[in-house]
């Protein structure tokens, strides 16, 4: 299940339609990127860039702060001009002046953020799809921040980079602004507000289970053979294939606004296809559970409302008795009926619906099972299913079990016929946000000129299994980006949280050795992590405590961007020595000394071997500054692991209360 819950989180409906960011043409009037606007932050301290559109040629002033500059659009249309450094401050406004004039007001100076990444950075503080955060509703209604700033670049692919974002623009932090921004962003600009008291502009452009590759540009692509093939298909993509799928894109729109609310299921209150007694022998049949990967491929894309039946022969013997539905991970929203009665209804993305059915409305033989289920309609994202669970589709009843996995039969609640389709040609127009490059060119290259303080940045559950690759990929993303931006901008990124369960003994897990690329990236300099093993969530691979992400996040903004003397991460492996039957591992990153939380001072988490390489169970112990590991079963030990499994239960810290980093202290390439 780990992949089917990573792979995707959902968007919000009609998210996004310019899919494929049309480049900006010439035009009469002087027009603004959507990042520069009313209530934006700008960069303090720093020289500042402002651009846009004009006709070619034209002459461009902008008035701001008491000081005029003026410029010209190029044969393009293109215009910039720089202006600053200022100090923090605000709120303040600025006029720009060509053919119109275009009136800007409650700016802001101080510190911009932007935050990137896959579903972690995603998730909001309260998300319509059953996610949230710790304490969810207290942290909303504290939500009242004015001089924090939110802008969210919208979820969008192109074949080749865009010269501008799709966004609503900037909102000041209030309950209503807040609950649907990344979470892990909101409470890292929160920190730094709040301990440096200047205005701070987070700028969200993530999207769930896309893989780091998508977010780096081409050329920096090139240096990665196994990328080429679909770059290269990329740049074959046509002007006119883009504006194909602009008009299915449209025409899409337009059939969900007049039809969405179609059920033909139901009618003047009654639910039709859940009759027991309905005929539904003409409905076409579909195997279920599905994979993932068949979202957005069923019914066409269409991802709306669909019913889905089947019976289920209950054995005489067990009549008198309820029955016990398993019915997988839905997408997104279900009511489900036994036998004409509601049983169970749920709304919330790829979360397993288990329902219990009353004695009292199960039959001996024949009873019918319906589930009404709406998906998601995004054009970027169509989906609608029952995926595989963790277990399989069963039901219960007494000691009997029986299978509903299968054929079922399914009708969708409106009629597809007049639903708009597109052949392959004009859907490769819209490329997979997991295709390379693709997000870099359509959320991220727009943002270059945007003068930002750092980045922050939660990835990597993606790119689980492909360690020695992420090795090169990360750093490659951040020297891409501070190419991009054109200066060494800070770059703080989160390690993996604990997910999934572990083996009974040590063994060798993906989400270990990625966590150990993650940390091999702090040679790059200007980098710093959060480590978050201890905050993870066995079974959600999205964990709700946010609060120590984002607290972390600004310990090591604290140190690598603005320069402070603090403790921004826990113990760190530095070196280690045998010494008889045992091996002393020595730490960094000991802050005002190490701490093992347990009341007997017992380490876990810790593996030995030998020169077999064959990892035993350890016993840990404090020794000053130093931790001491050995175990009976290892005379001759040569190697440690730490935390090394999927969701670690190590507990080492310092007593500045950060975690130890896991480690292994002799490399192995995973083939």
């Amino acid at each position: 299940m780990t992949n089917l819950i990573r792979a995707y989180i959902p968007r919000i409906l009609w998210a996004v339609i310019l899919a494929l960011g049309a480049g900006q043409e010439a035009v009469a009037e002087v027009r603004l990127p959507a990042v520069i606007g009313n209530a934006m932050v700008l960069q303090r301290d720093a020289k500042i860039r402002l651009w846009g559109w004009a006709d070619p040629g034209e002459r461009v002033a902008i008035a701001f702060l008491g000081q005029a500059y003026k410029t010209k659009a190029d044969r393009s249309g293109q215009w910039s001009v720089s202006l600053g450094p200022y100090p923090a401050g605000g709120p303040y406004e600025m006029s720009i002046v060509g053919k119109n004039s275009v009136k800007l007001s409650d700016i802001l100076i101080g510190d911009v953020w932007l935050a990137s990444g896959q579903s972690n950075m995603e998730l909001q503080l309260k998300s319509p799809f059953g996610l949230s955060v710790d304490n969810a509703d207290r942290e909303i209604a504290a939500a009242s921040f004015p001089q924090i700033r939110l802008l969210k670049v919208q979820q969008k692919t192109a074949p080749r980079p865009d010269s501008d974002i799709a966004s609503e623009g900037w909102r000041a932090v209030t309950p209503e602004t807040a609950a649907d921004f990344s979470a892990v962003a909101y409470f890292f600009g929160r920190e730094l507000h709040q301990r440096y008291q200047v205005p701070i502009g987070l700028i969200q452009a993530s999207w769930g289970g896309t893989v780091a590759e998508a977010w780096m540009s081409g050329s920096a692509l090139q240096r990665f053979p196994e990328f080429a093939k679909s770059t290269q298909a990329l740049g074959g993509i046509t002007e006119e294939q883009r504006a194909a799928y602009r008009d299915y894109a449209q025409r899409r729109m337009a059939w969900y606004q007049a039809h969405a609310q179609d059920d033909r299921g139901r009618a003047n209150g009654r639910n039709l296809w859940a009759d027991p007694k309905f005929d539904s022998s003409a409905w076409p049949t579909i195997a279920l559970p599905q994979d993932l990967s068949a979202c957005g491929k069923d019914f066409d894309g269409f991802a709306g409302t669909v019913w889905y039946r089947r019976t289920l022969t209950v054995p005489a013997e067990q009549l008198g008795k309820p029955v016990f539905l398993n019915l997988g991970y839905m997408a997104y929203d279900d009511v489900t009926y036994f036998n004409g009665q509601q049983v169970g209804a749920t709304q919330a993305f790829l979360k397993s619906r288990e329902y219990v059915v009353p004695a009292k409305h199960v039959r001996a033989g024949e009873n019918s099972i319906v589930v009404r289920l709406t998906g998601i309609n995004d054009p970027t994202f169509a989906c609608t299913g029952l995926f595989d669970p963790d277990e399989p589709m069963l039901a219960t009843v007494g000691t009997t079990k029986l299978p509903l996995n299968g054929i079922w039969s399914y009708m969708p609640g409106p009629n597809l016929q007049d639903f708009p389709r597109a052949d392959a040609t004009t859907l490769a127009a819209n490329p997979s946000p997991d295709v390379p490059s693709t997000l870099f060119n359509g959320m991220i290259h727009p943002l270059r000129s945007m003068r930002i303080k750092g980045v922050i940045w939660y990835q990597g559950e993606s790119n689980a299994g492909r360690p020695a690759q992420y090795r090169a990929l990360f750093p490659a993303l951040i020297g891409d980006w501070r190419k991009q931006w054109g200066y060494d901008l800070p770059f703080l990124f989160v390690q993996l949280a604990g997910y999934g369960p572990n083996k009974p003994e040590p063994a060798d897990y993906p989400w270990a050795e990625l966590r150990e690329a993650q940390t091999m990236t702090l040679s790059v300099p200007g980098t710093g992590m959060a480590s978050t093993i201890d905050i993870g969530n066995e079974h959600d691979i999205h964990p709700s405590n946010k609060q120590d992400v984002g607290h972390r996040l600004a310990l090591a903004a604290a140190k690598v961007a603005y320069g402070e003397v603090v403790v921004d991460s826990g113990p760190t492996y530095q070196s280690m020595k045998a010494e008889n039957q045992q091996i002393r591992i020595r730490f960094s990153n000991v802050g005002s000394g190490l701490l093992i939380r347990d009341k007997y001072g017992y380490g876990r988490g810790f593996e030995i071997a030998g020169s077999d390489g064959k990892y035993h169970w350890a016993q840990a112990r404090l020794d000053g500054q130093d931790i001491i590991v050995s175990s009976p079963l290892v005379a001759n030990p040569t190697a440690v692991r730490y935390a090394w499994s999927n969701t670690p239960d190590g507990n080492v810290y310092n007593r500045e209360g950060l975690p130890a980093v896991s480690f292994r202290t002799t490399q192995k390439d995973t083939p």
